[in-house]
């Protein structure tokens, strides 16, 4: 992996009547199902100017390469159409 993986915050994992603002929901550029489980338990990093977030990729969501991304601390609503990306 010599360059850069970027996602992009798509929402948290959401239920019927609950938000887990701990996690969200990950969308990688160009990649599908396949190559999205390969990254499963590797460290992903969001940061904004002051502080730094970071979660880990926990498994697959549906067949189009999202994946679940659990965080140490809730991420802000401001994170939700942001980009992270695999910390090395």
């Amino acid at each position: 992996m010599s360059q850069k993986i970027i996602g992009r915050i798509t929402n948290y994992h959401i239920g019927n009547k609950t938000q887990q603002s701990k996690e969200c929901l990950i969308k990688f550029n160009d990649m599908d199902a396949g190559a999205s489980g390969q990254l499963v338990g590797k460290k992903v990093v969001w940061n904004n100017g002051k502080s730094k977030f970071i979660g880990k990729i926990m498994g697959l969501h549906g067949r189009n390469g999202v994946v679940v991304v659990k965080f140490a601390r809730s991420v802000p609503g401001q994170a939700i159409g942001t980009v992270v990306e695999i910390s090395g």
